[in-house]
């Protein structure tokens, strides 16, 4: 799943965070082309849906999160999905941003484990809210948590009096993540495209 930046990105100077595999020099990375689709929800859904009993979750909000945690969680829900903007930062400028005052990072654990998170961008606030980034890890999908932890990660959203949250998807996540967005109450205004590099 999804969701902003991650696949706008057209980073110029390939960085390996700690625990990826090396980039080749002189490699050129390789490029994919992917169609995106904004979404924007207007009213709260209203409703809350129950918590899974099994794998047993819980949400804990990530004030100053460490940054090879948020590295490991960003490239365990992002790689299979592209994701390519925070992984070239260097520690200075990924700490600039995800210890913002604008950004909410929650994180998601299953059974004691690391299952996924989720980032609001605050900053357009009271007009709207960003729902930035929003994943399940590939070891956790499947298992019944990804509607719950998005009404979740909406609740959230709205727990801050915005008047829209906004959202955005593409052909390289999820193909569950689109329904699912407006399952929930999320309607598409726009589409467009992008070119990203693989993460390989």
């Amino acid at each position: 799943m999804t969701v902003r930046g991650p696949n706008g990105a057209r980073p110029t100077t390939p960085r390996s965070p700690a625990g990826s595999d090396a980039l080749l020099v002189g490699k050129k990375p390789k490029k994919l082309k992917a169609r995106v689709t904004y979404l924007e929800m207007h009213r709260c859904p209203g409703f809350s849906l129950p918590m899974p009993m099994r794998p047993r979750p819980a949400l804990l909000r990530a004030p100053q999160i460490p940054i090879a945690f948020y590295r490991y969680l960003y490239e365990q829900v992002g790689r299979r999905h592209h994701w390519v903007l925070r992984r070239n930062m260097n520690d200075k400028a990924l700490a600039a941003v995800v210890h913002a005052p604008t950004i909410e990072i929650t994180a998601l654990y299953a059974d004691g484990a690391p299952a996924g998170f989720f980032e609001l961008d605050c900053a357009g606030m009271p007009e709207k809210i960003e729902l930035a980034y929003f994943g399940l890890c590939e070891t956790h999908t499947g298992r019944g948590l990804g509607k719950w932890f998005l009404a979740e990660a909406v609740a959230a959203c709205w727990a801050h009096d915005p008047k829209k949250v906004t959202v955005h998807t593409n052909t390289l996540d999820h193909p569950a993540a689109l329904p699912l967005y407006q399952k929930l109450g999320f309607e598409p205004v726009g589409i467009g495209e992008e070119t990203v590099e693989a993460w390989e």
